[in-house]
């Protein structure tokens, strides 16, 4: 890194250090609750929703559960090659119909019961069945995965049968994704829709306490099948700051971070004790764009935006290179599915601005949705600027709205509405049909429990994506799915951005972790050695360190980019503060934020904060037991629709 990055980032890591330093002192003072010291201490962007499998749909969920939970196959390590799990082997037969799986024996959940199939029929059961006993401790949102399925046998007590509807692809891949997880059915009836907070399932691990909205602590599930896990508890911390997450990790708070930044994922591979570990995967960065409604109803004003948006100059300056350029809707990780001959929309912004003259959408004003952090969504505020930025070079004027991740959620899910036309997203998925079928399809509309939040309806799409479902045939599926990519590409119901490189941070005590194409990861194999204590030269080191950097001048540009424009100030919605630059477009572009969520605040435009602040609040609200609020902060109060918006 060079010039103005290089300090931007050094000021960054400057702030971390005194923050450090100060987290210290108050932690000295503290009674606070903390993790258990012979944890591993992994940070991720949010709590989960649930600890019920069935009932969320994230992947910063789906990596807690997979440690508690197993399904009847598995991704096997490195690949997206399905293997045997809870059941040690299965057939085929009556042209893909019918699949016939032999359960292991005596494998029992955390609660103790025992895995048999009458078990396994009850699972799915409950997801298909309106009318079974625990149907209301959904609702069920993957349960798309599983429609196919018309009976469910159990011959004896280790096997079950699942005849089809139809011959299905992806069934076998659905099953090893966390929605085809197993869970106790005599925990189900127990607990009913408290099951997500008295989770049992037959994996290495186990509940052992939630402190809510701090972490999910697991303990070792010493019943388990297999080899024991080697670490005997894991902690999952919630840090929805980012700059609280980086805190954390740089003052020994954490063993593992989970999707780095950016801008300091080369400071971690320098920094002695720290590793990075990296992996490509399924990944699609992408905005849903409002196709019932006007403007994006027209295929020319979709196109434009997606010429519009400078996409290699995100990929290169804003995400670091972690990330490649989208093609299409299929990653290239699908690279058997994708079109290979398919390009990915160039830069042409006077292409972009005759599409709109021809559509007379020129000027048109557009609400683009935002979380202030989520799971696999890289870097949403500055990314909403960059791409605000660029739609305003072609004469589109774009407010951004910010949300907290699980209201994000709630809000897009159920379909765009004004205002609110355009929206981020991003999905990791196990089979090129996931992704298409569960956001693209006309079977998939919100009303009908789907993420088709966008409303797109194509019924040649329908018919490509049905086709290729109905065979278990790899080329004939290809065939299908390149021509949905090519029908996909130019039809432009997203726009399709970026897929991202996923990684990893941790200490280079932690031994044996693997990120797998699946996005999860199985923490039974980690262990996590004795970390050495430093000596006085090496807190003097640090301390010297964190003076020198801070003799660069003081700014509150924490992300630095090559684009040059204004900045931004945005308030986290759990009352925290995030600090985020919006140096991406021309000077005077309009623009606005509102912050959404959970004890949202407003923050009055071009507001300013000391650098430490946002690090100094991140350590502090951990060491005191309550957030500090950043100088203008009212917690709990929602903003009101009709309140002023702040312009940049």
């Amino acid at each position: 890194m060079k010039g103005r990055e290089e300090q931007s980032l050094r000021r960054r890591l400057a702030g971390i250090f005194f923050v450090w330093l100060a987290g210290c002192c108050l932690c000295a003072c503290s009674g606070e609750r903390r993790p258990p010291e012979d944890a591993l201490l992994i940070g991720q962007a949010a709590e989960p929703r649930s600890l019920d499998p069935h009932v969320v749909t994230t992947t910063n969920d789906f990596r807690i559960l997979a440690q508690m939970y197993e399904g009847l196959v598995r991704f096997q390590p490195g690949t997206l090659e399905v293997g045997p799990g809870l059941a040690e082997r299965w057939t085929v037969d009556d042209g893909g119909r019918r699949f016939t799986f032999h359960l292991r024996e005596g494998v029992r959940f955390h609660d103790g019961s025992v895995l048999d199939a009458e078990a396994v029929r009850f699972n799915f059961e409950r997801l298909l069945d309106p009318d079974h006993p625990q149907a209301d401790t959904g609702p069920f949102p993957m349960s798309f995965l599983f429609d196919r399925i018309e009976t469910i046998t159990t011959p004896d007590e280790r096997t079950v049968v699942f005849t089809l509807s139809e011959p299905y692809g992806p069934f076998l891949s659905n099953l090893a994704y966390p929605s085809g997880f197993i869970v106790s059915p005599a925990a189900v009836r127990e607990h009913g829709r408290r099951f997500g907070r008295h989770p049992s399932g037959t994996g290495p691990y186990r509940l052992r306490n939630w402190e809510r909205r701090q972490w999910v602590e697991l303990e070792r599930f010493e019943g388990y099948r297999g080899a024991p896990a080697r670490t005997p508890r894991v902690v999952f911390r919630a840090l929805t700051d980012e700059n609280a997450r980086l805190t954390a990790m740089v003052a020994g708070e954490l063993d593992i971070l989970l999707e780095v930044p950016a801008d300091i994922i080369g400071y971690f591979r320098e920094r002695p004790g720290m590793a990075v570990a990296e992996a490509t995967g399924p990944h699609l960065w992408f905005l849903i764009l409002n196709t019932r409604e006007p403007p994006f109803n027209d295929r020319r004003v979709r196109q434009a935006v997606n010429y519009a948006i400078d996409k290699e100059s995100l990929v290169r300056d804003l995400l670091q290179d972690t990330a490649v350029v989208a093609r299409g809707a299929f990653a290239d990780a699908f690279a058997w599915a994708r079109d290979p001959d398919l390009e990915p929309y160039p830069h042409d912004p006077d292409r972009a601005r005759k599409l709109l003259e021809e559509a007379g959408a020129v000027g048109t004003r557009l609400h683009l949705l935002a979380p202030s952090s989520g799971s696999g969504m890289l870097e949403p505020l500055p990314m909403a600027s960059a791409i605000q930025a660029d739609l305003a070079r072609v004469g589109l004027d774009v407010r951004i709205e910010v949300f907290e991740w699980n209201t994000f959620l709630a809000r897009v899910n159920a379909g765009l509405t004004r205002p609110g036309e355009m929206a981020q997203m991003a999905w990791m998925t196990n089979d090129p049909d996931t992704l298409p079928s569960l956001t693209l399809s006309s079977t998939a509309l919100p009303e009908a429990g789907g993420f088709n939040s966008g409303f797109f309806e194509n019924v040649e799409l329908d018919a490509l994506l049905a086709a290729a479902r109905r065979t278990t045939d790899l080329d004939a599926r290809a065939r299908y799915y390149r021509q949905a990519d090519r029908l996909i590409h130019e039809e432009a119901p997203w726009a399709f951005v970026a897929s991202w490189r996923q990684n990893a941070v941790h200490r280079v005590e932690v031994r044996g972790l693997q990120l797998e194409p699946s996005f999860l990861f199985d923490l039974a194999g980690v262990e996590k050695g004795a970390r050495p204590r430093p000596g006085v030269s090496v807190w003097r080191g640090q301390l010297f360190e964190a003076v020198s950097l801070l003799a660069l001048p003081t700014s509150t540009d924490l992300k630095a980019s090559r684009r040059g424009g204004g900045g931004v100030h945005v308030p986290g919605a759990d009352g925290s503060a995030h600090l985020k630059a919006s140096n991406y477009g021309p000077k005077g572009a309009k623009g606005a934020w509102r912050v959404h969520g959970n004890n949202a605040g407003h923050l009055p435009p071009q507001q300013g904060l000391p650098i430490g602040w946002p690090f100094t609040q991140g350590v502090a609200s951990l060491a005191l037991g309550y957030r500090l609020l950043p100088p203008w902060g009212k917690r709990g109060v929602p903003p009101p629709e009709d309140h002023e918006e702040g312009r940049q």
